[in-house]
C-alpha cells in the first residue's frame, strides 16, 4: 500500500544524477558549490541545465562570466563536497580550506578540481530562464576524465543530508545511445 508522499520530499524521487562541484572564479576569487539540481538537455553539442540560486556566491560569477567547471566527485571526497555546501565562498577560499587542488582549464577561465573524477569545462548557452527560475543552459566546451575510474561511485542527493552512492551497473539491451 502507498501513502502520501510530502511533496517537499518530491526531490528524493527525482533525483537528477550526481552531485557536482561547480567551480566558478569571479574578480580574481575562485569559488566551489556543490549543485545537485541539473540535467542534460542535448547529446551534441552537449547541454546542460542547472539551478544556482540568486542567493548563491557562484551565482554572481556565473550570471557575469559566463563559465564555470562541472567537477564530478566520488565518494572519496563527500566530506570535503558537504563541506563546500555548508560554508560560503563569499567568507573563505573552499580550495584551500577543504584540500582541494585547482588546476587551470583550457577552455575556459575557471579552475578544475583536480580530484574529481570528470570536469565539464562549461559556457552559458541560454540565460532565458535565469530571471524565472535561476536556470542556467550550459554547454559544454571541453571534457576530461580519468579512464582507470570505469565504474564511479559517485554522490546522489536525497535530500535532507541523505546521499545515496552509485552501486551495481546494469547492461540491458537498447537502441538509445
Amino acid at each position: 500500500m502507498k501513502v502520501q508522499l510530502p511533496l517537499a520530499e518530491v526531490y528524493a524521487v527525482l533525483e537528477p544524477g550526481p552531485v557536482l562541484l561547480l567551480s566558478t572564479s569571479h574578480a580574481g576569487r575562485s569559488n566551489l558549490m556543490p549543485m545537485s539540481w541539473h540535467c542534460m538537455l542535448e547529446f551534441e553539442p552537449p547541454l546542460v541545465g542547472c539551478v544556482v540560486s540568486a542567493a548563491n556566491f557562484s551565482f554572481t560569477a556565473l550570471s557575469e562570466t559566463g563559465q564555470c567547471v562541472l567537477n564530478v566527485p566520488t565518494l572519496e571526497l563527500a566530506e570535503q563536497v558537504v563541506g563546500c555546501g555548508n560554508c560560503s565562498g563569499r567568507e573563505q577560499d573552499k580550495f584551500a580550506r577543504f584540500g582541494l587542488t585547482a588546476r587551470p582549464a583550457k577552455q575556459v577561465a575557471v579552475p578544475l578540481v583536480a580530484e574529481c573524477y570528470a570536469n565539464l569545462e562549461c559556457r552559458v548557452a541560454d540565460r532565458q530562464l535565469v530571471g524565472s527560475y535561476n536556470f542556467f543552459i550550459l554547454e559544454v566546451v571541453q571534457a576530461w576524465h580519468k579512464p582507470s575510474v570505469t565504474a564511479p561511485r559517485t554522490l546522489h542527493h536525497r535530500g535532507f543530508g541523505k546521499f545515496m552512492v552509485a552501486g551495481e551497473e546494469v547492461s540491458l539491451p537498447s537502441a538509445m545511445r
